[in-house]
């Protein structure tokens, strides 16, 4: 299966108890992030956190998977069509 570029978006509804989780999948996963962007939104009391990542669709579905794993986290990802 050939890479591909896209994002991922994740909403983490209350950071004091996922922050910790979040992080540690995407330090695992860190060799398939290009880029990475966080924004607390105190309005909505929860963060939004934006990835570039660079991997297969098995990969970003195994890095979504277990970030959508952890309670009170939504995550949604969007591939490029080129390969």
């Amino acid at each position: 299966m050939e890479k591909r570029l896209g994002f991922v978006g994740i909403i983490v509804e209350d950071r004091n108890r996922s922050a910790a989780r979040v992080n540690a999948v995407l330090s695992a996963y860190g060799a398939l992030i290009a880029g990475r962007m966080g924004v607390p939104y105190p309005e909505r009391s929860c963060s939004v956190i934006t990835l570039i990542v660079d991997a297969t669709s098995d990969e970003i579905g195994a890095l979504t998977g277990k970030l959508g794993a952890i309670d009170g986290v939504s995550v949604k990802s969007a591939l490029g069509k080129r390969k």
